[in-house]
């Protein structure tokens, strides 16, 4: 999720796609680059071709069927009806839908966690949470000007830095509905924390996370890996010009230092969705979206001297990308790309695609709880806290029906996200090494 606002995408409502009716589940290997051989392979369905297991993994063949995923709250599509997207407006404007036939797997396993409850709003949850992480965010600041123009001011940046990710988080819930089972209040919640909060565009991002969860990984589809900084396939590694495919080649290397601009990056992001196109809620998302950029940049400068201001910026809104990039980061780099137009069906696409990282309450608190990430896309509108709880169930599903369940530790995601990337940028190689005839 780097660089979104390289991503020219966000002009299309989304919604999770009408599943596939094709009795074959094929996972192809898109890749050529990464093959491996079949030796190497996790077991898994007929006619399904999935990526090797990495050292310190656990790979926990499948579990059975639910039926859920009222998603993020959909902005209107090109039709003008909310909650539609470009796909769905062809198609009539029915949002699309995960696969809930009687008979599905995927409608097995929603009948098992609607009855376990675990779809339920935990209304108390979000209260605290909400209060605590506002209070933090508050006291943050107070900090800052009772600290006044002082080089300590960095060590308030990297606070502020952690607040502002926490607060991203609880936008995220919003934006898939699990904190109130009200659209209105979710969308209130969400304008207070993306726009006014972090001074991120609630309603792009939105768009643009929809999206993703409903092609995770999809070549063409997932605006998450369609960003020109960084290459996912083999493909992408080897198109542009010399100084793309050397940026290619090293990119695993890259990859974190870039993310100390995945904050600013967001900011454009949202100024340029803001502007460029029309929306209901436009003159709201704009106006909370100046206010925050207007407070922020006041009171840094009102405080500060030039250069400590400057220097509490850069960190701050380094800090805070890191962050919030290292926190999504683990969720999906290095597993399974599907092909654009593959038919894989909405439980398997979404569990091969997605990775899971091992942890206790600090890694919940940590990562916001995308530590569950097969649990999250598999149900998005699951109240955070009980996606631990729906863990054990979702695992024993998949093992029941060979869907690899991919589990690791936190260091152990970044290791195999940073191989694959390693792994991918190598394909342009021999054009990155091209020197001028001499």
């Amino acid at each position: 999720m780097i660089f979104p606002a390289l991503d020219p995408g966000g002009a299309t409502p989304f919604g999770h796609d009408p599943q596939p009716r094709s009795p074959t589940v094929r996972y192809p290997r898109t890749d050529p680059a990464l093959a491996r051989s079949a030796n190497d392979r996790v077991p898994a369905s007929p006619g399904m071709d999935v990526l090797p297991a990495p050292p310190g993994t656990d790979m926990l063949p499948a579990p059975p069927g639910t039926d859920e995923t009222a998603a993020l709250p959909h902005p209107p599509g090109p039709s003008g009806r909310p909650g539609t997207s470009a796909a769905a407006d062809a198609a009539g404007g029915q949002p699309a839908t995960p696969d809930r036939r009687p008979g599905s797997e995927y409608a097995q396993l929603s009948r098992q966690i609607k009855q376990a409850g675990l779809l339920e709003r935990r209304s108390r949850y979000y209260v605290w949470k909400i209060a605590v992480t506002a209070t933090l965010l508050a006291a943050g600041w107070i900090s800052f000007v009772l600290v006044g123009d002082s080089w300590w001011q960095l060590a308030v940046a990297a606070f502020l830095a952690v607040m502002f990710t926490q607060v991203g988080f609880l936008g995220h819930d919003a934006g898939h509905r699990q904190i109130s089972g009200s659209r209105r209040a979710n969308y209130i919640l969400g304008i207070l924390h993306g726009n006014l909060g972090i001074g991120l565009s609630y309603g792009w991002w939105v768009d643009k996370h929809n999206r993703h969860h409903a092609h995770p990984n999809t070549d063409g589809a997932d605006p998450d890996i369609a960003i020109p900084a960084i290459a996912f396939t083999s493909a992408q590694a080897q198109s542009g010009g010399r100084a793309a495919r050397l940026m290619f080649r090293y990119q695993a290397y890259l990859f974190f230092p870039l993310l100390l601009l995945e904050g600013v990056s967001l900011h454009v992001a949202s100024i340029r969705a803001l502007t460029s196109r029309a929306s209901r809620h436009r003159p709201t998302e704009t106006a909370l979206l100046a206010a925050h950029m207007v407070g922020y940049l006041a009171i840094v400068m009102l405080v500060l001297s030039p250069v400590k201001a400057l220097v509490f910026v850069l960190v701050q809104q380094g800090l805070f990308g890191v962050y919030l990039g290292s926190s999504f980061a683990p969720n999906h780099k290095g597993m399974a790309m599907l092909a654009a137009g593959d038919r894989t069906d909405f439980l398997r696409r979404q569990v091969l695609t997605s990775r899971n990282v091992r942890g206790g309450w600090l890694t919940d608190f940590a990562l916001g709880g995308l530590n569950y990430q097969i649990e999250h896309h598999l149900f998005p509108s699951m109240p955070r806290p009980n996606l631990r709880r729906s863990q054990a169930l979702i695992a024993a599903f998949c093992r029941q029906r060979d869907v690899p369940y991919c589990q690791t530790s936190l260091i152990g995601s970044y290791a195999q996200a940073l191989r694959y990337l390693n792994a991918v940028g190598g394909a342009a190689a021999p054009a990155a090494a091209v020197t001028a005839p001499g």
